[in-house]
C-alpha cells in the first residue's frame, strides 16, 4: 500500500512539474509574440508620413497574430494604426472603419489610453470637415488623457485643438493652444512634435501678417526637419515659406522653396501636398503677373478640386454609413454584454444553489450516518441487554432450582427435628426416667446397689444407642425414619 502511494504521489509531482513547465513555455511564447504585434505596430505608425502604405501593411500584420492570440490591447492597437495609414493614404471611409473596430476592442479591454489615442485620430479625421465634430471627438480624449495623466497625448492633443481653431481662423485661440502643446512636448524633451509646434506657430503668426516672427520660426523648424529626415514635415514647412516670401514679394526666395517642397511632397507620394503646392504655384504666378501659366495652374486646380469634391462626397456618404453600421454594431455589443451580465448573474445564482444544495447534501449526508451509528448502538445494547436477560433468565432457574433444593432438604431437615424431638421425648426420656428413679431407690437404699449400678449401666448402653441412633439419622440423607 505505501509503495503504492508513493507512486501515485511521484506521478502527480511530475504531471504539476510538467505542466508548470509547459506554461512557462507558453507564457514565454507569449511574450515574445505580444513584442513582436508592438514592435511591428509601433514601426508601423513611426512610417505614416512618410509611407503609408508600409503603415497598412506592418498593422494587418500585426493584426492577424494579435487575432491568433485573442490580445485584445494589440488587435485595438492595429486597427488604429491601419486606420492612420488609411487617414494619411487619404481615403477616410476605411480610416473611420478601423478607428471605431479599434474603439470597440479598447472598450472591452477596459483600455482608457487606447481608447483617447481613438478619440484623438478620429478627431483628425474630421479636421478639415466638420470642426464641432473634431472638437468634441479631441475634448472627449483630452479628458481621458488627463484623468490617466498622459503628457504626450495631452500636448498632442493642445496641438490638434489649435489647428482646429486655426482652421476655423480663430488665430489667437489656435495661438494659445500650440503654446500650451509646445511647453509641454518642450518639457518632455519630444523634439519632433517641437518642430511641428515651431511650424504651425510659424504659420499662424505669418496669418496674423507677423512676418517676421513666421520667418524665424518656420526656418528654424525647416533646419530640424531636415536635420531628422522628416521629408514630410519639410514640404509642409516649404508650402507656408512659399506662401510667406510671396506674401513679402521675395518670388525667388518664394520658387526655392516651392521647388523644395514639391520634391519632398513628390518623394513621399503626398497627394494632398502636391495639390496645395499647385494652388500655391497659381498664386506665385498670379503675384508675379504671369497670367497664361496662372491659368495652366487654375485650370488643372479646377480639375482636381472637382474630382476631390466628388470622392468628398463619397467619403462622407461612406462616413455615414460606416457611423450607422458602428452604431448598430455597439448596440448589438450593448446587448450581448447585457446578455452575458445577466448569464453571469443567473450562472452565479445557479453556482450558490448548487453550493447550498450540496451543503443540504452533507448534512443530510452526515444526519443519516450518524442515525446509522446511533441505530447500530442502539441494535448492539439491546442485543447486550437480551444476552443480559437470558443470563439472567438462567440466572433466576438456576436459582429457583437451588431454592426448590435448599427448600426440600430444609423440609426433610425439619421433618427429622420433628423426628430427633419426638424420639427423644419418647426414646431417650424413658431411659433417663428410669435412671433417675434407680437413682432416688439407690438413695433410700430400697435396691442392691451392684444390681442398682447394672441397671443404671444398662440405661446409659441404652441412651448410648438411641443418641448413635439419631446421629446417624440424622447424617444419612436417605434415611427417613428412627
Amino acid at each position: 500500500m505505501k509503495k503504492i502511494s508513493a507512486l501515485l504521489f511521484f506521478i502527480f509531482l511530475s504531471i504539476t512539474v510538467y505542466g508548470n513547465t509547459l506554461d512557462d513555455v507558453i507564457s514565454t511564447d507569449r511574450l515574445a509574440d505580444t513584442a513582436l504585434i508592438n514592435k511591428l505596430n509601433s514601426d508601423g505608425y513611426n512610417l505614416r508620413r512618410s509611407d503609408a502604405d508600409q503603415t497598412i501593411k506592418k498593422a494587418t500584420k500585426a493584426l492577424k497574430l494579435s487575432i491568433q492570440l485573442n490580445f485584445l490591447k494589440g488587435i485595438g492597437e492595429s486597427y488604429r494604426v491601419i486606420g492612420v495609414g488609411y487617414d494619411y493614404h487619404g481615403e477616410p471611409e476605411k480610416a473611420i472603419d478601423n478607428y471605431l473596430n479599434a474603439l470597440s476592442y479598447f472598450q472591452r479591454d477596459n483600455n482608457l489610453s487606447g481608447q483617447a489615442k481613438v478619440y484623438n485620430n478620429i478627431g483628425n479625421l474630421y479636421r478639415d470637415s466638420d470642426f464641432g465634430e473634431s472638437l468634441e471627438y479631441f475634448r472627449k480624449s483630452l479628458k481621458i488623457a488627463l484623468k490617466i495623466n498622459d503628457e504626450n497625448l495631452i500636448a498632442s492633443l493642445y496641438l490638434n485643438i489649435g489647428n482646429v481653431y486655426y482652421r476655423q481662423k480663430d488665430f489667437y485661440e489656435a495661438l494659445k493652444y500650440y503654446n500650451k502643446s509646445n511647453d509641454l512636448f518642450s518639457k518632455l524633451n519630444n523634439t519632433e512634435y517641437v518642430v511641428t509646434c515651431m511650424q504651425n506657430l510659424g504659420v499662424v503668426y505669418f496669418n496674423l501678417k507677423r512676418f517676421d516672427q513666421a520667418e524665424k520660426l518656420l526656418l528654424a523648424s525647416n533646419q530640424q526637419a531636415k536635420a531628422s529626415s522628416r521629408y514630410q514635415q519639410i514640404a509642409s514647412i516649404d508650402l507656408t515659406l512659399t506662401s510667406l516670401y510671396i506674401g513679402k514679394g521675395d518670388f525667388k526666395k518664394a520658387e526655392q522653396y516651392l521647388d523644395e517642397g514639391i520634391m519632398y511632397a513628390e518623394m513621399i507620394k503626398s497627394k494632398r501636398l502636391l495639390s496645395d503646392f499647385k494652388y500655391t504655384s497659381y498664386q506665385l504666378e498670379v503675384k508675379r503677373k504671369n497670367f497664361e501659366k496662372a491659368l495652366y495652374y487654375l485650370q488643372d486646380i479646377y480639375k482636381k478640386d472637382s474630382l476631390d469634391f466628388q470622392n468628398y462626397v463619397s467619403a462622407r456618404i461612406g462616413l455615414l454609413l460606416v457611423k450607422h453600421k458602428q452604431e448598430e454594431k455597439a448596440r448589438e455589443t450593448q446587448l450581448a454584454l447585457i446578455k452575458q451580465k445577466n448569464e453571469r448573474v443567473i450562472f452565479w445564482g445557479v453556482v450558490c444553489v448548487a453550493a447550498l444544495l450540496l451543503v443540504v447534501i452533507v448534512l443530510l449526508v452526515g444526519n443519516v450516518r450518524r442515525k446509522a451509528e446511533t441505530n447500530k448502538r442502539l441494535t448492539d445494547l439491546n442485543g447486550e441487554v437480551s444476552r443480559q436477560k437470558d443470563n439472567l433468565d438462567r440466572v433466576n432457574h438456576h436459582l429457583e432450582e437451588i431454592i426448590d433444593e435448599r427448600t426440600k432438604d430444609l423440609q426433610i431437615k425439619n421433618r427429622k427435628l420433628a423426628e430427633y424431638s419426638s424420639y427423644l421425648s419418647h426414646q431417650i426420656r424413658g431411659p433417663i426416667a428410669t435412671l433417675k428413679g434407680l437413682i432416688n431407690l439407690e438413695k433410700e437404699g430400697l435396691v442392691n446397689k451392684a444390681e442398682c449400678f447394672n441397671m443404671m449401666d444398662k440405661c446409659v448402653s441404652e441412651i448410648d444407642n438411641k443418641i448413635m441412633d439419631m446421629s446417624d439419622m440424622l447424617h444419612d440423607p436417605e434415611r427417613t425414619g428412627m
